[in-house]
This record gives C-alpha cells, sequence and structure tokens, in this order.
C-alpha cells in the first residue's frame, strides 16, 4: 500500500493527528502519513482496531500511537490534545476525519438522537480545531483537514441529520479558513465519494448497489480509502502551499445515478 503514495519530503517528523484513525478512511489516512515518516496520533473509540494498526505500524520512521478517545466528550477530548501536545508537542496537521452515517427516518428521530448526531458528525471538528489553533498560530502556520461527504450533494435518502452535519462541515472549512489565514493557517474540506469500506461493504454495497454507483460515476472504478489518504497527503504538504478555503473530491466523477 505504502508504494502507492507519493513522497512528500516535508510531511516527514510533522505532528499529524486523526480522528477516527483505527479503520477505514481514517486508517489509510494513519498509515499514509506513517509512511511519510510523520509522527502520527489517532483518536477512535475502536480499541481493538486501533491497538492492530498501532501494532501494524510499529516498525515505521515513528510508530503510531492509538489513543481511546470519544469524541463527543469534549472534556475528555480537551484532555487528550493537552497531553498528545505535553507528550509530542503541538499539533501541526489535523485530520478532522471522525463520522457515523446511520441511516434514519426524520419522523423516528428524538431530541437525544438529533444531538448525538450532531455531536459525532460535526461537533467535534469544531472542539478539535479549537485545540490545534492556538499552538498553529504560535508557530506560524499549520494545516486542518475535514471531512466532508458526497451524500448531501447528491441527496441520498434517508440520511438528514448526517447530510446536514456535512454540509455544515463545508461551510465551517469556509469560516476557519478565513479567520486562521492570517496566521497562515490552510483549512481544505475533503469530500469522499462512495469509497469502498468494509463498514460500507457490510452494510449496504450488495451488488446491485455497486452496479448503480458505477451507473452515477463518470469514472467505472471504486474509489479506495488509500485515494482519500493520497489527496490529504497532498493537502497536508507544501505542495499545496496556496490551497485553502476549498472542496476537493475524490469521487470518481458521482453525480448520482446516471439517468
Amino acid at each position: 500500500m505504502q508504494s502507492s503514495f507519493a513522497l512528500y519530503p516535508d510531511l516527514a517528523d510533522k505532528r499529524v493527528v486523526v480522528t477516527g484513525g483505527a479503520s477505514g478512511i481514517g486508517a489509510a489516512f494513519v498509515e499514509a502519513f506513517a509512511a511519510q515518516g510523520a509522527k502520527v496520533s489517532f483518536l477512535d473509540i475502536a480499541d481493538a482496531d486501533g491497538l492492530a494498526l498501532q501494532d501494524k505500524l510499529k516498525t515505521t520512521k515513528h510508530p503510531a500511537t492509538f489513543i481511546h478517545c470519544d469524541l463527543t466528550d469534549l472534556d475528555a477530548l480537551a484532555q487528550v490534545f493537552r497531553a498528545i501536545e505535553a507528550s509530542t508537542g503541538a499539533t501541526e496537521i489535523l485530520v478532522n476525519n471522525a463520522a457515523n452515517d446511520v441511516r434514519h427516518n426524520m419522523a423516528d428521530i428524538t431530541r437525544a438522537q438529533w444531538d448525538a448526531s450532531v455531536a459525532v458528525n460535526l461537533q467535534h471538528l469544531y472542539f478539535c480545531s479549537q485545540a490545534v489553533v492556538p499552538a498553529m498560530c504560535a508557530a506560524g502556520g499549520g494545516v486542518i483537514l475535514n471531512l466532508g461527504s458526497i451524500s448531501w450533494h447528491l441527496a441520498l435518502p434517508n440520511l438528514t441529520l448526517y447530510m446536514m452535519a456535512k454540509a455544515g462541515i463545508e461551510a465551517m472549512t469556509r469560516g476557519m479558513a478565513r479567520d486562521f489565514g492570517p496566521s497562515n493557517i490552510r483549512v481544505n474540506c475533503i469530500i469522499p465519494g462512495a469509497i469502498k469500506t468494509p463498514k460500507q461493504t457490510l452494510m449496504w454495497h450488495t451488488p446491485e448497489a455497486e452496479a448503480k454507483i458505477f451507473n452515477g460515476q463518470c469514472l467505472k472504478v471504486r474509489v479506495e480509502p488509500e485515494d482519500v489518504a493520497n489527496m490529504a497527503l497532498f493537502l497536508a504538504s507544501k505542495s499545496a502551499a496556496k490551497c485553502t478555503g476549498r472542496e476537493y473530491y475524490i469521487d470518481a466523477g458521482y453525480y448520482g445515478d446516471g439517468a
């Protein structure tokens, strides 16, 4: 897998934090940055997956570090970021990846479910960013990458809460890019399409769904987690030094059902 990534020498030794990094796209981010020689800490509640990934990457230049963290617990989140800064130094690259795209019927949603969805899909991106921005300002710059979603651009069914959060992430990205640009902090949003992760395959990627995805994409290929990670490496590197406040799609040109 590592051979599929371009080499960005300026990412070596960078201090990187990835949220939701134990599996899926998040794990691809962790592996990609570790392969660049970065110092990666990744947060998740999936202990078994997180520890397995940490063990897998123990021979990289800087072994990646798994940290158990419930991102919806803002007090715990703040404590984790303080601990990371104390142990490894200020975060230079933040990848706000964690989310949960649970299908739902709007009529069934309770206030508690609303709050939970906002907490896991939107709230923590803001507060993770809040935790790292002061040190980035003091250091003269940094990079924040927020993960959006193709879902709301396609108006997919039974995903209203998730799509609302993902649309908000794009607005938040632009606002943060404007506010922190004078401090040389670049903020961009990566928008994955239909990514072939183990979770998505298990949940709903039937042969019929696969065919529908291909029909809706301009390129008739499946987009893999490492494809998204390749974009993250570019945007985090000096090669993207003039890129901020924008959305970058990794979706094979996904415009719906192709009809």
